[in-house]
């Protein structure tokens, strides 16, 4: 089965080379504006974003306690508890439906339940504050209160309905590996690396001048180097950096192939006609709206000055919110690495959640406001 699909790949692939109509002007627009958000995406958010979550990543991987993660995220903890956590714990990263993969695939790793894993990765990149705050600031009152509300509570359901469908009650998904045996270091230690782990994703999110910014994410980068390196034997830093590439090597390559195709299918929508179709409150409008926002890639905070430019064009209100839900939570590139965590089922399953309850956020919203 696996020489068979190999030799189905070649074919389409010498097929899709051989007939490649490169004398076509939107061919060449949209292998620019492929490589155009790739070259974005290396330049703005692989150094500052996703790099350091892949260390926060690896990190989890070794330092957190699998009981610890079960004790609130497993699947036999107390249902309120670990679903009020995973709904809010990523408010403070300003994380993108990318940078946020990680962090999901390393707390499944470490014993997380389907339900609140997957409540996790819906409402970190949906939620966090730079987002909040920027989306009150731009859009006004209602869509940002909307999108706070719809953003915790359709997480939530997210994560119950793809728990009561696959029934799981297993410790974490296929990434779970057994317990890391490194040498004990403090707590007090271990809270100062990881705070200065995570404030590095936090400043890089603030809306300040460039100068501070960086000044401050090269600080707390030394302060992590100089902890690894004077507080960690070498056996326990190799373990962190072994894990890190773990979960690098795993999702990068799929997240670039992603973000090329995301930026090449871009050209060939037809813009005009979607606002169209988007410009009135209806259940078709809503799910077009849920659909271009869950395949369609954006960049943190970049959906909210798209959203400030289709609702100014006539896009309606509840469309508005299905996108803001949907968009932010979903790409593409995600798409890809997500499978590779939780199996073509489970993908499949969360992904039209993701667009179903987002439609339907968006049309209650769009029947009052």
């Amino acid at each position: 089965m696996k020489e068979r699909n190999t030799l189905a790949l070649l074919i389409i692939l010498f097929i899709g080379f051989y007939f490649m109509p490169t004398d076509s002007n939107l061919f060449k627009e949209s292998l620019s504006s492929a490589v155009f958000l790739l070259h974005d995406y290396a330049r703005k958010h692989v150094l500052t974003c996703l790099v350091p979550a892949m260390f926060i990543a690896g990190a989890i991987s070794i330092f957190v306690k699998k009981d610890v993660i079960l004790k609130y995220l497993g699947s036999e903890s107390n249902i309120l508890l670990s679903y009020a956590i995973a709904s809010v714990s990523g408010s403070i990263l300003a994380v993108c439906s990318c940078t946020i993969l990680p962090l999901f695939a390393s707390i499944r790793k470490r014993g997380a339940g389907l339900g609140p894993a997957t409540t996790f990765l819906f409402s970190g990149p949906a939620i966090n504050i730079a987002a909040i705050f920027l989306t009150f600031s731009v859009l006004g009152y209602e869509i940002g209160l909307a999108r706070v509300i719809s953003a915790v509570a359709l997480s939530i359901l997210v994560g119950i309905t793809m728990e009561l469908i696959f029934r799981e009650r297993s410790e974490g998904g296929k990434l779970y590996l057994e317990e890391s045996k490194i040498v004990p270091i403090s707590s007090q230690i271990l809270v100062l690396f990881f705070i200065s782990l995570v404030s590095i994703l936090v400043v890089n999110g603030l809306t300040i001048a460039q100068t501070p910014k960086y000044v401050v994410m090269g600080v707390l980068t030394i302060v992590v180097a100089g902890i690894a390196i004077l507080k960690f034997s070498r056996d326990t830093s190799k373990e962190w950096l072994n894990e890190t590439w773990k979960f690098a090597k795993m999702l990068i390559p799929l997240l670039f192939i992603g973000v090329f195709i995301a930026g090449f299918i871009m050209p060939l929508l037809p813009q005009q006609l979607i606002e169209q179709i988007v410009g009135k409150n209806t259940i078709s409008g809503n799910m077009i709206a849920s659909i271009f926002g869950a395949f369609m890639y954006f960049s943190t905070l970049t959906e909210i000055p798209i959203m400030q430019a289709l609702i100014a064009k006539g896009m309606a209100n509840g469309p508005a919110l299905a996108l803001l839900l949907s968009g932010p939570s979903l790409s593409l590139p995600s798409m890809l690495v997500i499978r590779r965590v939780m199996g073509n089922k489970r993908t499949v399953v969360y992904v039209g959640l993701v667009i179903i309850y987002s439609t339907i956020a968006g049309l209650i919203f769009g029947s009052f406001f």
